[in-house]
């Protein structure tokens, strides 16, 4: 049996009714772009002696948060072993017959497509596992070898995720307990990402054009490519780095940071010929926690996270993608 979504056969609709662009703009991720490297950061330097050291990595952290929304880490403490046996395990996963993916976790975890789409670009060509971190050590109806290196990936990368907000707190002034307080394993997730071979791949994107409506996300991608980022305006390709893990802005951080820190648009482009794999952590509060901006005057006004999220909701069923952010502005 076939392990691909039925992509054609659920949305020959909109196969049916797209209209092929023939010249591509500058402004199209699709479009090619300059591939260039994110900043990348060497976390050993937080744990040495020196304080001038610290600093130094502390800062840097911050002004790739500021002037990119997006960053590499080295030295983040996760193995190799454990990032190739978890991929490998992965692999496994999503190579099942389609049907029987809807098995495997807790109910509703098994995500593809986008079902708000109403043309081609709004599609997203793509499959996930959307994981509850407190669901992580209890999978369903899988061979569970992937059980023990997605643990160890998530514990290592919830722990980065707490150590990386705190410093970007502390660098706008704020030795703050908020993100350890509001940000529990009760609320934080793992998403397991595989983008299939595209025959249309200029027309499709493997995940639509968005900001991260969290804090943090940390992501760990293979070597196929396909991520891309706006960066001065103009969207550009990221070069993978086997060593790294990349870390994003979240639309949350940016209002929290009261716009010091960019919650980036990011999207993934198709391949017609390699499937791609990814695992990404998401930092989220719980719905009830309230987001206001450190420092005055506000750009934005106080929110809940459900009120965000029921926001983004709702856009996304009225437009077909998100608005985020200038929806709470002061």
């Amino acid at each position: 049996m076939d392990s691909d979504p039925p992509f054609h056969e659920t949305y020959k609709t909109l196969f049916a009714n797209s209209i092929i662009e023939s010249s591509p703009s500058n402004d199209d991720p699709g479009y090619a772009v300059e591939e260039r490297e994110l900043p990348l950061i060497d976390l050993s330097r937080l744990g040495l002696g020196c304080e001038l050291e610290r600093e130094g990595c502390k800062k840097e952290i911050a002004r790739a948060a500021h002037e990119w929304g997006f960053f590499q880490v080295l030295n983040h403490g996760i193995s190799r072993d454990i990032l190739e046996t978890m991929r490998n395990e992965q692999v496994k996963v999503f190579k099942q017959p389609f049907h029987n993916k809807f098995r495997n976790f807790s109910a509703g975890s098994y995500r593809w497509g986008t079902p708000t789409a109403t043309s081609l670009k709004q599609l997203s060509w793509s499959e996930a596992f959307h994981i509850p971190m407190t669901d992580i050590s209890t999978p369903g109806g899988f061979d569970t070898t992937l059980s023990s290196p997605m643990e160890q990936f998530a514990t290592k990368v919830a722990s980065l995720a707490q150590e990386l907000a705190e410093i970007l707190a502390e660098k706008l002034g704020h030795k703050s307990t908020f993100f350890q307080e509001n940000c529990l394993p009760s609320t934080c997730y793992l998403r397991l990402n595989r983008y299939p071979p595209c025959p249309i791949a200029l027309e499709m994107f493997g995940l639509m054009p968005h900001t991260d409506s969290d804090f943090l996300t940390i992501l760990h991608q293979d070597q196929v490519g396909g991520l891309r980022l706006v960066k001065d305006g103009k969207w550009i390709a990221v070069k993978p780095n086997p060593e790294a893990l990349i870390i994003n802005i979240g639309d949350l951080f940016q209002a929290w940071s009261n716009l010091f820190y960019k919650s980036v648009q990011h999207c993934v482009v198709t391949n017609p010929s390699k499937e791609r794999f990814s695992a990404a952590y998401f930092l989220c509060p719980s719905h009830e926690t309230v987001i206001e901006s450190c420092s005055k005057p506000s750009v934005y006004r106080k929110f809940s996270f459900t009120e965000y999220r029921q926001q983004v909701q709702e856009d996304v069923q009225k437009y077909g993608y998100k608005v985020g952010l200038p929806r709470f502005l002061v």
